[in-house]
């Protein structure tokens, strides 16, 4: 068998290789379609999708209105991190994984019973403490650890949030084959009928966050072994022996309720949470247009923050079982071991703070016209940076007179290096890629192009303004600057809130030393009632699990309807303020404030 280029080399480490085996690649029973490949040019600059020809690399030419490659991209770049999954609450994507051998996992209960059924377990302690005592001072803890991979599908979003509004729409489509909204807190029945489905292929638990992430484990007799079951003391002894009730003004339990966030905090940015690691080529995303079409209409004309999936076809919905089998039911691996989740981050480390400085630099008014040239001129700098590994020598920039639609044509070689550079070696690997990964090389494409297509335009339009002294050109007159610092302001505006990348939003200023750069979170800042409707005890519950829910909201709990704050400890943001969060500093030690 010839030998595959390989676009990144990778260093396979125990967890990656036992991932495989839980996830090993086959191609065999999914339909990858051969790709044309034979108009390539011999430069081989470019990918499968995009033709070297000028007329594909027009500057007026954006993304289509229903393109979802930017949202490809952002969701699967912000996997596992507690912060962007945060800021968009409802996820879309579902990805097989594992936990790999030696993890710890945290279980919290008010009984020295290890589960004999599906239970949450932690992969923090400070999050499983926190459902270690029901009002009282002490509590069992359970630690275990993994003794093999264990094999897991993981929800992105703020899966675990209790909230109607979208958070738990795909665990739904697995769990019941629809959308329930109104069964948001049926959390018993939902692990229940997960670990029921999963049993046949495998799966040993799923994967959701919240405050933290979390492992909703379907067998704690199978793949873990207990490392301790410890009685802890969590407050201090109550000495009347009153009937329990949580104190919601208890020091320590303010204490353990911010230490939950906090931990979760750890969290914010890439790699997340790398105890879980995803097989990224199986893939399941509801942004795509051709699994899911019946979601374009659903999701047209809505802002990010108000995607989610209810109204999902029928049709579609078996479309993405049928693709969520296949994809755990794979046998033998036979990829080429390309390394999506590095290849993304890539992209994101090279162009993230450069944009946001452009975004900076372009931020400017003056009416003094020589400082308003020095702010263009400095920017020109930033953005031939951006393309100077694409300046080809033999560059040849139009005389300053020209004028027309294909005025920038000259840079279109310029535009086409920079957006297929880093997908276009991969033309080798196209035969043995998966479905997902098809998916994935399209959402990079899409988002290098129209990155590319920016900046590169922002560029030459500099170049021909006699701003760059790298393309020196004869003027006729003066170059109207105020125009191409207003031009370049919108379209680096417009670019940076299409591809919305959390990376973006932070505390500004920066918090101190005793804060954390803090987002609205479930249940802390969620709007609704102090007890949600809870659905019936079903019959089937014939876990162990005590006769009161052991979710988080019982523990912290929702303040009066209506009210604005709960008490010290817990802000409920107005509905707009939780439906867009908005980054603010809080304090990391007392008195705390949400």
């Amino acid at each position: 068998m010839r030998s595959h280029s390989l676009v990144v080399v990778l260093s396979l480490g125990s967890a990656a290789l036992a991932l495989l085996g839980q996830f090993p690649v086959s191609t065999a029973d999914e339909s990858v379609r051969p790709l044309d490949i034979a108009n390539l040019d011999n430069d081989k600059s470019h990918s499968y999708s995009f033709d070297s020809k000028t007329a594909q690399w027009r500057f007026d030419e954006g993304p289509a209105e229903n393109a979802t490659g930017n949202l490809i991209f952002d969701t699967v770049h912000s996997f596992l991190q507690h912060w962007p999954n945060t800021r968009y609450r409802n996820g879309h994507n579902i990805v097989p994984g594992v936990v790999p051998t030696g993890t710890l996992l945290y279980h919290g209960t008010t009984r020295k019973t290890i589960p004999s059924g599906p239970e949450w377990t932690a992969t923090d302690p400070e999050h499983s403490l926190l459902f270690a005592a029901r009002g009282t001072d002490s509590g069992w803890h359970l630690t275990l650890a993994t003794t093999r991979p264990l094999k897991i599908l993981y929800f992105d979003g703020s899966s675990a949030a209790k909230v109607a509004e979208g958070t738990m729409d795909t665990q739904d489509i697995i769990a019941w084959e629809e959308v329930q909204p109104e069964r948001f807190f049926d959390e018993r029945l939902r692990i229940e009928d997960l670990c029921k489905w999963g049993k046949e292929f495998g799966i040993d638990g799923f994967a959701r966050m919240e405050m933290d992430f979390e492992v909703m484990l379907c067998d704690f007799t199978a793949g873990v072994e207990i490392v301790s079951f410890l009685y802890v003391r969590l407050s201090p002894k109550d000495k009347d022996h009153s009937p329990p009730s949580p104190p919601p003004l208890d020091p320590n339990n303010q204490v353990r309720r911010f230490e939950v966030m906090h931990s979760g905090s750890w969290h914010n940015r890439y790699p997340g949470d790398s105890r879980i690691v995803l097989d990224l080529t199986g893939l399941v995303s509801l942004y795509d247009i051709a699994l899911a079409p019946s979601l374009v209409p659903v999701r047209a004309g809505l802002e990010r923050w108000d995607h989610r999936v209810l109204g999902i076809s029928s049709n579609d919905i078996s479309k993405v079982m049928r693709k969520l089998t296949e994809v755990i039911s794979r046998p033998h691996p036979t990829n080429g071991g390309l390394d999506w989740k590095t290849l993304i981050h890539v992209i994101v480390d090279r162009y993230a703070n450069r944009l946001e400085l452009m975004q900076y630099l372009l931020n400017f008014t003056s009416s003094d016209p020589q400082e308003v040239l020095e702010r263009a001129t400095l920017a020109q700098i930033q953005l031939r940076v951006m393309v100077m590994p694409y300046l080809l020598d033999s560059t040849v920039v139009p005389s300053a007179g020209t004028s027309g639609v294909d005025t920038l044509q000259w840079a279109s070689p310029i535009f086409r290096l920079c957006a297929t550079t880093h997908t276009s070696v991969m033309i080798s690997q196209i035969p043995f890629m998966t479905p997902s990964e098809h998916l994935l090389l399209k959402a990079v494409e899409e988002t290098t192009r129209e990155i590319c297509r920016v900046t590169t335009k922002m560029w030459a339009v500099g170049v021909m303004n006699g701003l760059d002294t790298l393309f020196p050109v004869e003027l006729s007159g003066e170059p109207d600057v105020l125009q191409i610092m207003n031009d370049r302001r919108q379209d680096i505006e417009k670019l940076m809130s299409w591809l919305d990348w959390s990376i973006w939003i932070k505390c500004r200023p920066a918090c101190g030393p005793e804060e954390m750069c803090y987002l609205p979170t479930w249940p802390n800042n969620a709007p609704g009632p102090r007890h949600p409707p809870r659905p019936p005890r079903d019959p089937r519950n014939s876990t162990d699990a005590p006769a009161e829910v052991q979710d988080l909201a019982d523990r912290v709990g929702y303040p009066p309807e209506g009210s604005v704050i709960a008490d010290e400890f817990s802000f409920i943001a107005t509905p707009e303020e939780w439906r867009k969060p908005q980054p603010k500093c809080i304090r990391r030690l007392p008195p705390y404030g949400f």
